[in-house]
């Protein structure tokens, strides 16, 4: 069941251990690249939304932002991602969580390709989660897996906005 406090396991700091595909949807690339992150996650309307800021200090201080919003009318969650790179929001994914897994689909491009995005995420105990991103080029039939954060917790939440 879709609740409107599924996010609340994610407030607080994190290290973030990265693990991305170098050249998404090249079948010519295997190769993966490593890199920390550090991620402050704030409540949001009471359980209803939360909003967190990665920096990736070996990326140039490259940061990223994650809007999260519960839909009470549709029951679902949207995810919205914006980067330091490009300073634009991303299309949103959207879903929910059956236990401690929840899958977020939705439609974008990349590098000009129309993609369909699967993030999916886990709760692995009070101290411990991990985001997975995905890319399909024909609509869903196949994924390919693309991005991988391992979250450790460093401290408690820090406060509402």
């Amino acid at each position: 069941m879709r609740r409107m406090n599924d996010f609340d396991f994610l407030h607080g700091t994190w290290d973030v251990a990265n693990r991305r595909l170098s050249a998404p949807l090249d079948p010519g690339s295997g190769s993966w690249e490593e890199f920390p992150g550090r991620s402050v996650v704030r409540p949001l309307f009471g359980g209803a939304g939360n909003i967190d800021e990665i920096t990736f200090p070996t990326l140039g201080g490259r940061q990223g932002v994650t809007l999260r919003l519960f839909d009470r009318e549709a029951g679902q969650w949207s995810i919205y991602w914006s980067s330091s790179r490009t300073g634009r929001l991303d299309p949103p994914v959207t879903g929910g969580f059956a236990g401690d897994r929840g899958d977020f689909y939705g439609d974008d491009s990349y590098e000009g390709r129309p993609i369909r995005v699967h993030f999916t995420w886990h709760r692995l105990g009070p101290d411990a989660a991990r985001w997975e991103q995905e890319f399909s080029t024909d609509g869903g039939v196949t994924w390919e897996l693309n991005w991988v954060m391992d979250f450790t917790r460093t401290g408690p939440a820090v406060g509402s906005l």
